[in-house]
């Protein structure tokens, strides 16, 4: 299979110099705007559609927002916070880190006895533990601390930065406790995509999981997060009904052919989930759709005739790791052309960049239902 065509996408110097160009983890679309993340920074990046006629010749013009102006982080500000899912829905922009912890890497220059004790090293960075919510002001397009909506103030705020992150609610369950001390590229705790639909009973917000995948089920968690009573600027995460899913998530396990979660975008009431390797390898890159995710009524086992497969994705070998999907309108010059997945890669082989300094993202003919 080949993508429709290909999109680029343009980075200023500073992104550049970072790596984000090159290490993306998340995108979603917002109108003409393309939100995007890299996973070595704590910053998100905005890039805004270049075509003039509604379509997408490529995405430019980067306004980079970092997290700390906006929100309080747990940990330094320039400490990256691993974003690997974005969200946008209402006036809500959605970001979440990898809550995951990172072994150190061996280094090729290092001799035996060095290489070992680098890789008995495991370290946790604060800023990877965060929820953040932040409104996007209508007359810029962009977050802001507050923004005042048809009269409502609308506040940033951040679950995670008052020792209250996502892995306390955890803590106690019988699948998942025992991977929370794991680091994400040993089958460990490694969120990865994040969703959210809006629904009569509230905002469902779904977390997938990279890893652990458990005897080839994936995980995906549903929470309800809500702004604290007494402090604006913080999330909570409210508890489901009083049945067998009292708590503050859900828990669906997911059998995508024994891969972990790399991404979520919906799709009206179903989910497209982006599935590859738990492991740091390179191996099959698909996407599922999960269908009636957003009016799931319960923790469920989703079997895998309800998560068909409708796309299969190239992907190289230590190279072009597929890590982001965002949902483009059909072409506008097209009369019932289809809906079109972009498909934004980790690691980009040499042949997406561009003599003119942009990197290449796909774009595929999404199959209906």
């Amino acid at each position: 299979m080949h993508p429709s065509r290909q999109v680029p996408l343009f980075f200023d110097e500073a992104s550049k110099a970072t790596s984000t160009h090159v290490n993306l983890s998340a995108v979603r679309t917002d109108g003409r705007h393309l939100w995007l993340a890299g996973d070595e920074t704590a910053t998100l990046e905005r890039l805004t559609a270049l075509g003039g006629d509604g379509t997408a010749d490529g995405f430019g013009h980067q306004v980079s927002v970092p997290l700390a102006e906006l929100v309080d982080l747990p940990g330094p500000h320039e400490e990256e916070a691993d974003v690997e899912g974005l969200a946008r829905s209402g006036p809500w922009l959605w970001a979440i880190g990898s809550h995951s912890l990172k072994r150190k890497r061996i280094r090729d220059h290092d001799p035996d006895a060095k290489a070992r004790k680098r890789l008995g090293k495991v370290v946790r960075e604060p800023n990877r533990y965060v929820l953040v919510r932040l409104p996007v002001d209508p007359a810029t397009g962009l977050p802001a601390r507050e923004v005042t909506v048809d009269g409502e103030t609308l506040t940033a705020a951040v679950l995670g930065a008052h020792d209250d992150d996502l892995t306390t609610h955890l803590a106690g369950d019988d699948l998942l406790a025992p991977f929370l001390t794991i680091p994400s590229k040993d089958n460990g705790l490694d969120v990865e995509g994040v969703a959210v639909h809006r629904s009569a009973d509230g905002v469902r917000l779904y977390a997938g999981l990279r890893g652990p995948v458990l005897r080839g089920w994936a995980v995906v968690l549903e929470l309800r997060p809500a702004t604290h009573r007494k402090h604006p600027d913080r999330l909570v995460l409210e508890e489901f009904g009083d049945g067998p899913d009292r708590g503050t998530y859900r828990l669906h396990l997911l059998d995508l052919h024994g891969l972990g979660v790399r991404d979520l975008c919906p799709d009206g009431d179903d989910l497209l989930v982006l599935s590859g390797p738990s492991m740091g390898l390179s191996g099959p890159v698909r996407v599922h759709r999960w269908i009636g995710a957003g009016r799931a009524e319960a923790a469920d086992v989703v079997r895998r005739a309800e998560l068909p497969v409708v796309l299969d994705l190239p992907h190289g070998q230590g190279e072009d790791h597929p890590e982001g999907i965002a949902l483009l309108p059909p072409d506008p010059g097209v009369p019932g052309a289809p809906a079109q997945l972009l498909v934004v890669l980790d690691s980009p082989a040499p042949g997406r960049h561009t003599a003119a300094g942009a990197v290449l993202a796909d774009l595929w003919e999404l199959p209906r239902p």
